[in-house]
C-alpha cells in the first residue's frame, strides 16, 4: 500500500495481521507484538529508525519513510493498540494526545501554519500495518498528486482525526 509506512519486513506484517485477526480486534492494547515494526520502534528495537522529541512516555513520533508532504511524521502509541476502525470511545483522549503530539513536532520543525496541516489515518482494510498510527503532514497545501489521493479527506481509505473522534464519540452516543 502506498501509504508511507515505516519499513517492515513482509512476514512480519503478515504476522502482525494475522495477531489482528487473532483478537486484537478489540482495539485495545495487548502490550506488545514483537513481528509488529511499530512495535519494535516504539521499544527502540529498530536502530535504523530516528525518534523525535515526544512529550509523553506512550507515544513515539518519527518521520514516515515515504513522505507525502515536505512535513510527514507517524505519531505512534508504545503499546500495541489495534487500527483506528477497533478503537472505541474510551480512545479518544489517545487519539487526541497524538495530535497534540503531531501539532508539537510541527511547531519544534518550524512549521507554525497549523490551518496547512492534514492529520489522520488510513481507514482499514486500507492500512499496510496493524499498528495505530497517526500521520502528520504538512503543508498540506503542497501534497503532491499521488499523495492528495492516499491521503485525501473524506474518502474510503483515509479518515482525519476530527472525523475519527467524532465518529467514535457518535457510534459509542448510540449503543
Amino acid at each position: 500500500m502506498a501509504g508511507g509506512e515505516a519499513a517492515a519486513p513482509e512476514d512480519a506484517q503478515a504476522a502482525a495481521d494475522a495477531g489482528a485477526a487473532e483478537g486484537e480486534a478489540g482495539g485495545g492494547g495487548s502490550g506488545y507484538d514483537n513481528k509488529c515494526v511499530f512495535c519494535r520502534i516504539g521499544r527502540r528495537e529498530e536502530p535504523g529508525t530516528a525518534l523525535l522529541p515526544c512529550q509523553h512516555e506512550d507515544l513515539v513520533c518519527f518521520r514516515d519513510i515515504r513522505p507525502g508532504a515536505p512535513h510527514h511524521y507517524l505519531v505512534v502509541p508504545v503499546e500495541h493498540v489495534g487500527n483506528c476502525k477497533t478503537l472505541k470511545r474510551e480512545h479518544i483522549p489517545l487519539v487526541k494526545k497524538m495530535m497534540e503530539v503531531g501539532k508539537t513536532i510541527l511547531q519544534r520543525n518550524n512549521f507554525t501554519d497549523l490551518n496547512d496541516i492534514r492529520m489522520g489515518f488510513h481507514w482499514p482494510p486500507f492500512c499496510s500495518i496493524s499498528h495505530l498510527h497517526l500521520h502528520v503532514l504538512a503543508p498540506a497545501s503542497q501534497l503532491g498528486f499521488l499523495s492528495r489521493l492516499i491521503y485525501r479527506i473524506n474518502s474510503y481509505w483515509f479518515i482525519t482525526a476530527e472525523q475519527l473522534i467524532e465518529r467514535l464519540q457518535t457510534e459509542n452516543a448510540a449503543s
